[in-house]
């Protein structure tokens, strides 16, 4: 951990997502002192000095710099991982895993070397099979390495009922569990409007448009930029993410969590609601699911399961 009350936050990858992650850190003045890290020479530094021109703007009073050497990440209270390949048209998150497993067993083993008391926020895709694999290279416990995806899948959902619905989005409440993945599980019956049921407001057919679209929502976005894949919401989310650690806020989020037995899952994560506060996850938040969620859900798991194995670890 930081030293003292200075909060560090490193992001590693000076990519799309990981500049994003960047910007909003800054935005958010989520930490002290921000190092943007990349194997790349001289882009981590661009990017840094120039997210720092911000400052004045934003109010942001602490620091930002870019870095190619890992050592200058030591001592952070949370690592947020964003780098990978990115998917291309026609790419599958699957399709990513081979190399982006090599990306993030490398990252991981520094990581831990260098910050042994910090929090993993996983970004790169396929999430739950690259949140595994930090989680077993670094050796840290289960509640210090958390997968994105979640609150990314959950803000498409609220933004797609919200737009159905013609309300402010910040007053729709919804949840997506599972795989970050074609088999995710936008949970319909929790999803609500200020404490109204959507099944009470939407028909059947509108909301089952909704669940395919939150779905695939990031194919969607590749299909559209075609060399490259989602990069201000998930910089975004994964800030979300480390801002509740860092404040120790508290805060529920949909992240993926390693399962130990809740929802009679073990072995694996997936995406589930959590309470994240400085500690990483605090607790896991499990209630009952009906059997069409359980089947749902189950397809997810097989899903993580042959990613898991395909990562060899």
């Amino acid at each position: 951990m930081s030293k003292g009350s200075t909060k560090r936050l490193s992001i590693i990858g000076a990519g799309a997502v990981g500049t994003s992650a960047a910007q909003w850190s800054v935005q958010r003045q989520i930490a002290d002192e921000i190092i943007l890290y990349d194997v790349v020479e001289g882009l981590p530094q661009g990017k840094a000095l120039d997210i720092s021109q911000t400052a004045p703007l934003n109010g942001f009073a602490g620091t930002i710099s870019g870095t190619n050497d890992f050592s200058q990440t030591a001592d952070s209270d949370v690592v947020i991982i964003t780098a990978g390949l990115a998917r291309k048209p026609g790419m599958s998150r699957d399709d990513l895993l081979d190399k982006n497993v090599q990306i993030v067993k490398a990252i991981s083993e520094q990581a831990a070397a260098y910050s042994p008391e910090s929090c993993l926020i996983v970004v790169t895709n396929p999430i739950d099979a690259m949140v595994y694999t930090a989680f077993k290279v670094s050796g840290f416990p289960r509640q210090r390495v958390i997968g994105m995806a979640g609150v990314l899948d959950s803000a498409r959902y609220r933004l797609l009922l919200a737009k159905a619905l013609g309300v402010a989005p910040g007053d729709v409440t919804a949840l997506v569990m599972g795989i970050h993945g074609d088999n995710m599980l936008p949970m319909v019956r929790l999803a609500n409007v200020n404490g109204v049921p959507v099944t009470e407001l939407l028909d059947q057919a509108t909301i089952d448009e909704i669940v395919k679209k939150t779905q695939y929502g990031g194919a969607e976005i590749v299909q559209h930029l075609k060399t490259g894949s989602a990069f201000t919401t998930p910089g975004l989310a994964a800030v979300e993410m480390a801002e509740a650690i860092l404040k120790d806020s508290r805060r529920v989020m949909p992240c993926a969590a390693y399962l130990e037995g809740e929802f009679g899952i073990s072995g694996l994560f997936m995406g589930v609601p959590v309470v994240l506060g400085s500690r990483g996850v605090e607790k896991i938040l499990e209630f009952p699911l009906t059997e069409g969620e359980k089947a749902a859900l189950e397809l997810s798991v097989q899903a993580v399961r042959k990613q898991m194995e395909a990562t060899g670890l």
